[in-house]
């Protein structure tokens, strides 16, 4: 085991049920210390739930309390792309923000930190993305500062500094992120995820779940990502079909909300693997698939490329324990946990065809996977050529 680990991470974590209500007193502190300016761009999705259920009127009301002005910006849709971006970053100079109360999911968290650099840069965002056409400059001037509410459970955003965004014109959906825009203050409030629908539970459950296995099988791993990784796995195996199947279980939304915000965690002391660069790719070509959806179409076949090479065989014992096989003892048993997990949240069936998926994409998406994040292939616990890739891709599809 890598006892070597490096984690610094300035955000203010606040965490439970009905913690929403500690926001205006949390922005008033930080507005007092200089952490936050005075007027916010509350930034949300191009959906109704937010609206629909009185968090935003709540959100809104906790602005006032803490003499917070704001404009509110809402066009953030799912697979974020370049161009919302740069609308939104346009939108808070127009209107003098000076920082940003990100509410929502993961496209709206993730695309926070593309509009908080954006909003105090010049030129294009694929000016500072790197990887595949990206430019890879540094940022010019420090970006605004991020207050993120997360309103699902999933990507983790809420207390990272990464976010992932697509470019619609090159076919590229590549993560892009600093150290910088770390958030300042994160509140995650499990009651908030209750309206969520069991298809997305699902779809971000599973997200939250690869995060942590991907840490767990990437060669990076170490003592304190790995001890993490594991509660957040054996929390989400357990509860996410509860919340799948009874939105309004708040033991279940907690304890999946735990696991999420946990892979955030996770994936700043270790890298994610190859698995997240290849439905990054699926989704670039196919803007319609939820990114969880896709990370549980090739989530078999991945798992079994390292199991058949015998690659990492002591990680996936261990998380075939925390998945509810105490007496695991052979790889194979994470396939196994897997899919049960699979079929017992109702995602066992989906198809790739279904979203417009073709047999003969499968090297176009190898190559893409590679091209716009290469870097996660070499997280990988052995290597995967781009054939092997086309292959797992081929194995997934039906």
């Amino acid at each position: 085991m890598n006892m070597n680990f490096n984690f610094n991470n300035p955000t203010n974590l606040i965490f439970g049920a009905g913690k929403l209500n500690d926001l205006g007193s949390e922005l008033l502190a930080k507005k007092n210390s200089g952490k936050v300016g005075n007027k916010a761009l509350l930034f949300i999705s191009n959906g109704t739930s937010v609206k629909k259920y009185g968090t935003l009127e709540r959100v809104e009301k906790q602005l006032k309390e803490a003499g917070v002005e704001y404009a509110v910006c809402a066009s953030i849709h799912e697979n974020p792309s370049k161009e919302v971006v740069m609308e939104a970053a346009a939108f808070a100079k127009e209107n003098g923000c000076d920082f940003i109360v990100a509410l929502g999911g993961g496209a709206v968290l993730d695309s926070s930190v593309a509009v908080a650099a954006m909003a105090t840069n010049p030129g294009d965002l694929w000016d500072y993305v790197n990887g595949g056409t990206g430019k890879a400059q540094p940022l010019v001037n420090p970006a605004l500062p991020i207050v993120t509410i997360a309103t699902s459970s999933g990507t983790g955003s809420e207390i990272n500094c990464w976010g992932v965004i697509s470019n619609h014109q090159t076919n590229e959906k590549i993560g892009f992120g600093d150290p910088s825009i770390v958030p300042v203050l994160a509140i995650v409030d499990p009651e908030l995820m209750k309206t969520v629908p069991p298809e997305y539970t699902a779809y971000q459950g599973f997200d939250a779940l690869f995060h942590n296995t991907e840490v767990m099988i990437s060669n990076g791993i170490n003592i304190l990502s790995e001890t993490i990784a594991l509660s957040a796995i054996e929390s989400i195996a357990k509860y996410l079909p509860r919340a799948v199947w009874d939105g309004n279980d708040l033991e279940a939304r907690e304890h999946v909300a735990y696991g999420s915000t946990i892979a955030g965690i996770t994936m700043q002391l270790t890298n994610t693997t190859a698995q997240h660069s290849m439905e990054h790719a699926m989704s670039a070509y196919h803007h319609n698939l939820p990114h969880g959806a896709g990370l549980i179409m090739i989530s078999k076949a991945f798992a079994e490329f390292f199991i058949e090479k015998h690659a990492c065989d002591g990680q996936f014992i261990k998380m075939a324990r925390a998945m509810g096989i105490p007496d695991a003892d052979k790889p194979e048993d994470f396939i196994t946990a897997l899919m049960k997990l699979q079929k017992d949240c109702g995602v066992d069936d989906l198809k790739m065809s279904d979203y417009g998926f073709k047999p003969e994409e499968s090297m176009t998406l190898a190559v893409n996977a590679r091209e716009t994040m290469g870097g996660l292939f070499l997280s990988n616990p052995c290597e995967m050529t781009n054939e092997e890739c086309a292959g797992i891709f081929d194995q997934s599809y039906r």
